[in-house]
C-alpha cells in the first residue's frame, strides 16, 4: 500500500508541476522592459470612406498599449502562416482588438487562430506569451477554444455597466487592482459595452472546453440574460474582455455607453499596464535592430475620422 501510495502521490506531483510550468516560466525570467505587442488588424468596415487598403486597427488600441509602456506592430491580414509565425517569434504578446468580422470565416479569425495555437504551444513549452481579447476579440477567443460559436445576442449595443465580480484575490487580471477600484467597478457604470453578441453564462457552464479552460471574472446581464463579462484562462495568460477599456480614454464620440470619469480612466490604465506586466515576462526579440524599426506602427500615420466616428482615428494597410 505504501509503494501504491507514493506512486500516486508521484503521479500527482508531476501533473501539479506540468501545470504550473506557464506560470513559473514566467515568473523565472528576467523582465523585458522594451515589450513589443502585436494587434491584429481586420477587414475595413463597409462604407468607411476614410479606408483604403484592406484592414485597419482602430489607433485607440495602440493608444492603450502605448501608454501602459509598450511599442506596438500591426499584424496584417492575408499574410502566410510562415509570416505569422515570425512575427509571433519577435513579439512579446498579442491584442485581439474588437470589431464587426466575421469571427470564423475572415481572415482576422484565421490569423487569431494561428497565433492563438502558437502561443498554447509556447507556453506549454515554457514561453511565456500573453493573448488579449477586447470585445470582438473575447468572441474570438471563446470560438477559438469551445471549436464552435456559443455566442447569443444581447441588449448590449451601447450601454454602461457595473460588473458583478467573482473574488479578486483569485484573479491574476484584478488581484493588483486597489480596494476602491474594484469597488466603483462593481457598482458604477463605468465599463463600456459595444455589442449584440455575448458569451452567456449558461452556454458557457454547459461547455466543457470554456469550463476547463477560462475562469469567469465578472458577468453582467442585459435584463434578460447573463452574459461573461471578464475571464482568463486558467493555465495561460490569456485574458478577455467583453466590454471597452481603450475607449474610455481614446474615444469621444457623443453616444450612450461612452464614459469618460476619473473612475473610468483609472480602470482602463491598471487593465493595460496589467496586461504590459505580463508581456514583460516575454523574451521574444527581432532577429534585428533594423528590421523591429521597420516593423513597428510609427511607420504608418493614423487617419483622422470625424469626432463623431465609432473610431476618431484609424490605421490603415495594405
Amino acid at each position: 500500500m505504501c509503494r501504491s501510495a507514493a506512486a500516486v502521490l508521484a503521479v500527482l506531483t508531476a501533473l501539479l508541476c506540468a501545470m504550473r510550468q506557464c506560470a513559473a516560466a514566467g515568473r523565472n525570467q528576467p523582465l523585458n522592459y522594451r515589450p513589443i505587442i502585436g494587434v491584429l488588424a481586420q477587414e475595413n468596415i463597409p462604407d468607411d470612406q476614410y479606408a483604403h487598403g484592406f484592414s485597419y486597427i482602430a489607433a485607440s488600441y495602440v493608444k492603450f498599449l502605448e501608454g501602459a509602456g509598450a511599442r506596438v506592430v500591426p499584424v496584417r491580414i492575408n499574410r502566410t502562416e510562415e509570416e505569422y509565425a515570425h512575427i509571433f517569434n519577435a513579439i512579446n504578446g498579442l491584442l485581439l482588438p474588437g470589431g464587426d468580422v466575421n469571427i470564423q470565416t475572415s481572415q482576422y479569425s484565421r490569423a487569431a487562430k494561428i497565433f492563438y495555437d502558437l502561443a498554447l504551444k509556447a507556453n506549454d513549452a515554457g514561453d511565456y506569451f500573453p493573448i488579449w481579447g477586447t470585445c470582438q476579440g473575447f468572441q474570438q477567443l471563446s470560438v477559438l477554444t469551445a471549436n464552435k460559436n456559443l455566442l447569443t445576442i444581447t441588449d448590449t449595443k451601447a450601454v454602461a455597466l457595473p460588473l458583478t465580480l467573482t473574488p479578486a484575490q483569485s484573479s491574476r487580471l484584478f488581484r493588483s487592482f486597489p480596494k476602491d477600484l474594484l469597488q466603483s467597478l462593481a457598482v458604477e457604470n463605468i465599463t463600456g459595452n459595444f455589442h449584440k453578441w455575448s458569451l452567456s453564462l449558461q452556454n458557457y457552464s454547459r461547455n466543457a472546453k470554456l469550463k476547463r479552460f477560462y475562469k469567469v471574472l465578472s458577468t453582467n446581464n442585459d435584463g434578460k440574460k447573463e452574459f461573461i463579462s471578464t475571464m482568463e484562462a486558467h493555465r495561460y495568460p490569456f485574458y478577455a474582455v467583453q466590454w471597452h477599456p481603450e475607449k474610455t480614454p481614446f474615444e469621444w464620440v457623443d453616444k450612450p455607453g461612452m464614459t469618460h470619469s476619473p473612475t473610468a480612466i483609472r480602470v482602463s490604465f491598471y487593465t493595460s499596464s496589467f496586461f504590459i506586466s505580463e508581456a514583460m515576462k516575454n523574451q521574444h526579440h527581432f532577429p534585428s535592430l533594423v528590421e523591429e524599426e521597420r516593423a513597428l506602427i510609427y511607420n504608418f500615420s493614423p487617419v483622422f475620422r470625424g469626432i463623431n466616428s465609432i473610431f476618431i482615428q484609424n490605421y490603415y494597410f495594405d
